[in-house]
């Protein structure tokens, strides 16, 4: 199984890398289309702002690629963000892969932002086997709000997307690197389905 991690420029690359590894997959680190192409399976990791992963993305040269790939991509956090078609965050188009759009989280007496920490996510998607109602790591100030794509929630402050997916594209809002056991078995269900 050939493993590819997107280059978006973000800081979790690495730590999702080695999060593979312990798993037994060795995953490239690549923003070459020829190295993308011949992955079996693509990551799309993302930390910080809309703007500066797809300004990353464009000058790479991969948005087309992205866009357009019938590989199995999974989108993690902000890479999640990314595969819809707009973000609040600096008015930002975005890469326009599944119909939604990414909002900030609704403030809520008594709740902070940004949700950083532990939270239980309800599914009973294929993706989510032996997971539903597992607790995942989140840190984020802008969501997705739950849609028919949605194959996972979570809430906090309001009900919103934990997971979605369409065809070969999926994404969850939380670190499965960082979330234990769980985000390891979640990351093994997508690796070998």
């Amino acid at each position: 199984m050939r493993l590819a991690i997107i280059d978006s420029s973000c800081a979790n690359l690495a730590s999702l890398a080695f999060c593979l590894e312990r798993l037994g997959f060795k995953a490239s680190i690549s923003k070459d289309v020829k190295d993308l192409e011949r992955a079996d399976k693509l990551f799309l990791p993302g930390v910080g702002t809309a703007r500066r992963a797809i300004l990353h993305l464009k000058d790479s040269g991969l948005i087309p690629f992205i866009q357009n790939t019938s590989k199995p991509v999974f989108g993690i956090c902000l890479g999640m963000q990314l595969l819809g078609e707009f973000s609040e965050e600096l008015n930002q188009t975005t890469l326009g892969v599944l119909p939604f759009q990414t909002r900030k989280l609704k403030a809520k007496p008594g709740f902070c932002l940004p949700h950083m920490g532990w939270n239980s996510v309800e599914s009973t998607h294929d993706l989510f086997a032996g997971l539903n109602g597992a607790y995942f790591y989140f840190t984020h100030s802008y969501c997705i709000e739950v849609n028919p794509y949605t194959i996972a929630s979570c809430t906090y402050t309001e009900p919103f997307s934990a997971a979605v997916a369409r065809g070969n594209f999926y994404g969850v809002q939380f670190h499965p690197e960082r979330s234990g056991e769980a985000g390891e078995l979640l990351l093994k269900n997508f690796i070998l389905s």
